[in-house]
């Protein structure tokens, strides 16, 4: 392993300062408030524009800003050293992410030179951020914060070329971005993970676990995306009963999930037990896999049974496929993105070209499968050449050692480094006295 530079004094200020500032340029030039006044354009992202009340879709924002910035941070604090850098560095790259998929998403439907920010703008350019903080957790605790920031710009720019090609050239459903979010920002993530590959973590990390503690912290992330989830699909849904199709089944989707990834569990788990991995992540696959489908006329039933099979999918995913993909392909899958958005988004996409075949909404599904194709095409291409330019050895990445630790990037109070030392000390001690 080279020895990096971890100090990031000078490095992270440099690179986050730049990038706001030519954000900040860009925003001068390009960007002006929404007026209401449109002109010559139609459809934006993957739905119809909405022109109601400017602010009518405001809860709907608020509620996908809480999934992004609570949601996303606060399930990825489940390892048991690396809490800060889960929820503070999640954060970092939304805030940045943001501004940039704004700019990036903006570019595809200028009037008269301007990007108009509205609410419906602002929501697309929080789902450009779900890609990042989706293939963040690929490599959570093995990535500095310099290179997540490199991650940023390069994915959202390559999300919005492909978000473009799907939703305008192919013309493809996909409300709820099963396939242009959840595939691929998971895909995305595990090529980057690939081309990041760490020998020396092969046989894994002290710190690559979890406490008791940290698994609660992780559920509150999960309670809070599981309930926000229908605003998620249902955002840029047509308003009316289009939009509270998209709910119904977002809301029955995930309540049959859970039964299915708790029964899974307790199956394929030693004498039965649940296993706190499955319910904090299982649990949300029926969100990601009716995803495409939402607006669609698939029935409750049809809703209830994509959850039942998504979250059967992403336990058995996260019970045997994990293990497989780190010591077989060399996929160091921190988050098990691959089972919760990875799999379930291909479902989620499979079941929308069945859906269209069957004439449950206007389209082709030959479109659909390209557009399918189209994302897992350009999240493993751009994934790759997203990695091998954060493996250039000046971004500051942690060596393997101090993988999982939030030390090496943070100041960490020095009664909780000594209060872990004395629960590991503890629990060893126990462990002796058991033998």
């Amino acid at each position: 392993m080279p020895a990096y530079a971890t100090n990031m004094r000078l490095k992270f200020p440099i690179v986050a300062l730049a990038l706001e500032i030519i954000t900040i340029i860009l925003f001068a030039v390009f960007v002006v408030y929404d007026d209401g006044k449109h002109h010559g354009h139609g459809a934006h992202s993957n739905e119809t524009h909405h022109e109601g009340p400017p602010m009518e879709l405001y809860p709907m924002f608020q509620d996908v800003h809480v999934m992004i910035f609570i949601g996303f941070g606060f399930l990825m604090t489940f390892l048991k050293r690396y809490g800060f850098s889960s929820v503070g560095v999640n954060l970092l790259l939304a805030a940045f992410g943001l501004q940039w998929g704004l700019l990036m998403q903006g570019l595809w439907h200028m009037e008269d030179g301007k990007i108009k920010v509205s609410i419906f703008k602002i929501i697309n350019a929080d789902f450009s951020t779900a890609t990042v903080l989706i293939s963040f957790g690929a490599v959570l605790g093995k990535t500095s914060p310099v290179q997540l920031l490199i991650m940023t710009v390069l994915e959202i720019t390559i999300f919005s070329i492909n978000e473009h090609l799907v939703a305008t050239v192919l013309e493809a459903n996909d409300v709820g971005a099963s396939m242009i979010i959840h595939a691929f920002g998971a895909y995305f993530g595990l090529a980057v993970a690939r081309v990041l590959y760490r020998p020396g973590l092969r046989n894994g990390h002290e710190n690559d676990g979890s406490v008791y503690h940290s698994d609660l912290f992780a559920m509150i992330g999960t309670v809070f995306l599981w309930m926000f989830w229908p605003s998620f699909n249902s955002a840029i849904a047509e308003p009316g009963y289009t939009q509270l199709t998209a709910v119904v089944n977002t809301y029955l989707s995930l309540a049959s999930c859970v039964l299915s990834a708790y029964a899974i569990s307790s199956l394929v788990e030693h004498r039965g037990k649940l296993d706190m991995v499955h319910i904090q992540n299982a649990t949300l696959a029926g969100g990601v896999a009716v995803g495409t489908c939402a607006d669609m006329d698939i029935g409750p039933f049809g809703a209830m049974l994509i959850g039942l099979v998504a979250g059967m999918i992403s336990t058995l995913g996260f019970k045997f496929l994990t293990p497989i993909l780190a010591s077989n392909l060399g996929i160091q899958d921190t988050c098990g993105v691959h089972n919760l958005h990875g799999m379930p988004g291909i479902l989620g996409g499979l079941a929308g070209i069945v859906a269209v075949a069957l004439g449950k909404k206007k389209g082709h599904a030959t479109m659909q499968a390209a557009a399918l194709a189209s994302s897992l095409g350009f999240a493993l291409v751009g994934g790759a050449v997203t990695g091998l330019i954060m493996k250039l050895p000046f971004w500051g990445q942690p060596p393997d050692q101090n993988c999982f630790d939030d030390s090496i990037y943070w100041e960490v109070p020095e009664e909780e480094e000594e209060h872990e030392e004395s629960l590991a000390h503890a629990d060893h001690s126990k462990n002796k006295a058991e033998v």
